[in-house]
């Protein structure tokens, strides 16, 4: 009987848990968990396509029918083998995972990541028994899972463990399934689009556009080559291409390697970028050390707006994906700071640029916190190689940081408030304390600014206080603020502090 998704959801969770026994940091267990569920999904479809084999052919060798196998999965190296294994598994482990690598180079090509499995201080056998033991209960084959519902499962452990490290920058690999589909809902991927994402993370945004096309009912197979991401970190890689297969998504390309330094897409024919349909991407926020000084002479000609400053690589990412854009139907959804839309100097003068080139068609402020990893309140840039003739020389300003539900430790965008904003983007008109379009004349008159507050006030709130409430409670807390004050003033004259 195959397993619902609920069912299946629970029971690798529970396999997860087993690694609260360990030494592995809980911030590390995704490098462990998801490459074995996707080794043990790998043997169970083997399985499955030998007896089918059988039945066909009879009782043969599967080695003399390679054919009949979507992996290579080399002798010794089976699931099986490795759960007979008495000692040494994290041996064994990483033994099965770098064959089935070989084997099959030009789809697992380093999919496993580098977990390191052989360090018994970390992992014990013991452990990795019972983590054997508990995926073995599950069949994981196609009779038993349909690729959408296993994928679904993955990607709901890769949302528990952006849970778990979001204090340690988890937004650099998960970006919440509501806000991917509002960006993609934006772009409008259509059936044949080429997509990109230069950050892919664990390919979030690729699946999104892919079921978007499902969900009009398109043909996913149109997107076969069609399918680019690259990622700078090794384990965050492998994960985006187990997502992918597990998705059932067979002909992409996903490159481990720092996009900004060294892209990995290119076009011979032109000596520049590779260029897209879709282009859209979570990079991280304001990084430093983003390689400015290849920029400074880059060889694919990504600065064409403006170099960006040293310590903020936000410009870079815009820049490279504006470049990634195909001429005539390229368009783009990138998330970036609140910041990167007023900063002035070097940052500036490029989105004066951009805005001059009729490039930026919406920004969309959203509500902070509702991103792992940051409480920073960030923002949506959609920008357009060619604009409808009603939208050129325009842009939508959207103050969109009234919709969420408040979480206790995290804010939350829920799906009917991304399909208001996409909504408002796609009406492209004036609301209400809400959304304005401004001509770029306007944003001159405004010094290039696209800070969103000049352009869209938020609502005056009902449940503002009067003005003498609001000024007897400034007061109250104020005296509780000088209180606190004299406390740690006397606890660091006791401790020797001041004097």
């Amino acid at each position: 009987m195959a397993m619902t998704l609920q069912e299946l959801k629970s029971h690798l969770w529970n396999c997860a848990e087993i690694l609260r026994g360990s030494a592995v940091d809980r911030t590390d267990w995704k490098a462990y968990i998801l490459p074995l569920l996707f080794f043990k999904r790998i043997c169970d479809v083997w399985d499955e396509e030998t007896a089918d084999a059988a039945k066909l052919f009879g009782d043969v060798d599967p080695v003399d029918f390679p054919e009949v196998h979507r992996f290579n999965v080399p002798e010794g190296c089976h699931w099986r083998d490795v759960r007979e294994t008495p000692a040494n598994i994290g041996a064994a482990l990483s033994h099965a995972m770098r064959e089935i690598e070989r084997a099959n180079p030009d789809t697992l090509y380093r999919v496993f990541g580098a977990a390191d499995w052989g360090n018994r201080e970390m992992l014990t056998d013991g452990i990795l028994k019972d983590l054997i033991e508990g995926l073995s209960e599950v069949s994981l084959g196609n009779s038993a899972v349909s690729s959408d519902i296993l994928g679904d499962a993955y990607e709901y452990l890769i949302g528990k463990f952006a849970d778990i490290t979001k204090r340690k920058k988890a937004g650099e690999f998960y970006t919440p399934r509501s806000v991917v589909r509002m960006m993609v809902n934006i772009l409008d991927p259509k059936p044949g689009d080429s997509i990109y994402d230069p950050a892919c993370g664990t390919g979030g945004m690729l699946l999104g556009a892919i079921e978007h096309v499902k969900q009009a009912g398109g043909d996913p197979r149109t997107f076969f080559g069609k399918i680019h991401g690259q990622e700078k970190n090794l384990t965050t890689a492998a994960i985006a291409r187990m997502n992918l297969v597990l998705h059932g998504i067979e002909d992409f390309k996903i490159v481990r390697e720092d996009t900004l330094r060294n892209p990995a897409f290119t076009d011979s024919s032109t000596g520049g970028l590779a260029t897209f349909d879709c282009v859209i991407a979570n990079p991280p926020f304001s990084l430093k050390e983003w390689g400015r000084e290849i920029w400074e002479s880059d060889p694919w000609g990504r600065a064409a707006f403006g170099l960006p400053p040293d310590s903020y690589g936000d410009y870079a990412w815009v820049q490279h994906m504006v470049a990634s854009m195909a001429q005539r139907t390229g368009r783009m959804a990138v998330v970036l700071p609140q910041g990167a839309l007023f900063r002035k100097g070097a940052e500036g003068t490029i989105r004066r640029q951009l805005l001059e080139g009729d490039l930026i068609e919406a920004v969309i402020g959203l509500a902070p916190n509702i991103f792992y990893g940051t409480g920073l309140a960030p923002a949506i840039m959609v920008l357009r190689r060619a604009k409808p003739s009603a939208r050129k020389e325009k842009v939508l300003i959207v103050d969109a940081s009234s919709l969420l539900r408040k979480g206790r430790a995290q804010n939350y965008l829920d799906p009917e408030h991304a399909r208001q904003i996409v909504a408002w983007v796609c009406a492209f008109k004036d609301v209400e304390d809400r959304a304005k379009v401004v001509s770029v004349r306007e944003i001159e008159a405004e010094d290039w600014t696209l800070n969103i507050s000049r352009y869209v006030l938020p609502p005056v709130g009902e449940d503002i206080p009067p003005l003498p409430e609001a000024v007897a409670a400034f007061k109250d807390v104020l005296v509780e603020a000088r209180a606190s004050e004299d406390r740690l003033r006397e606890v660091l004259t006791e401790g020797g502090w001041l004097t």
